[in-house]
């Protein structure tokens, strides 16, 4: 089963987050067979820190619930809040498999919160700079929650255009990067 997780850093948790950084790898590393994607969102402009955006193949909900909550930078309090829900790998690779490579253009979370009919379960038909696509679903797959997407876009604008705009309660575009340690 494949699960979104969004952590939201509380506000001025930039310090605390550097100091957990090696037992946030550390812990990330215990996934890296389960890893489809994962990075940081940043402030716009790509500044603060502003999130951390991990998609894992896990047996089930509480594996996933496991992951998130357990995570160094949640228990030492960097995280505000969790976004955690099923989620289906429409692209079928991890980023590490996106042509595009880890660098070069601007990267951006795109996250639509919805309910009833669900949309965009379809791949666009510009899918070169997809990074990861896939709706948002209920513990047990069956209610369609939204979307969560990961793509490279010359700026916010077109990355939000990659959903459907008004079949959406909410969609929020965040800076991101490609994570994992740096070499």
């Amino acid at each position: 089963m494949e699960f979104f997780c969004y952590h939201r850093d509380r506000p001025d948790s930039v310090a605390l987050r550097d100091e957990l950084l090696e037992r946030h790898w550390s812990y990330m590393d215990r996934y890296g067979k389960e890893m489809i994607a994962r990075g940081p969102t940043f402030a716009v402009g790509g500044g603060t820190p502003t999130g951390s955006v991990h998609i894992v193949d896990l047996p089930d909900p509480t594996a996933a619930r496991t992951f998130a909550f357990d995570e160094p930078n949640y228990q030492a309090g960097v995280y505000r809040d969790v976004l955690l829900r099923r989620w289906r790998n429409l692209l079928g690779r991890t980023m590490w498999d996106f042509p595009g490579g880890r660098a070069g253009g601007n990267r951006y979370l795109v996250l639509g919160l919805g309910s009833g009919q669900a949309a965009d379960l379809v791949l666009p038909p510009d899918r070169d700079e997809l990074i990861a696509y896939g709706p948002l679903l209920s513990d047990d797959g069956a209610a369609w929650l939204g979307a969560a997407v990961l793509v490279r876009a010359p700026d916010p604008e077109t990355a939000r255009a990659v959903l459907t705009a008004d079949r959406y309660a909410d969609i929020e575009v965040h800076d991101w990067e490609f994570g994992g340690r740096r070499s």
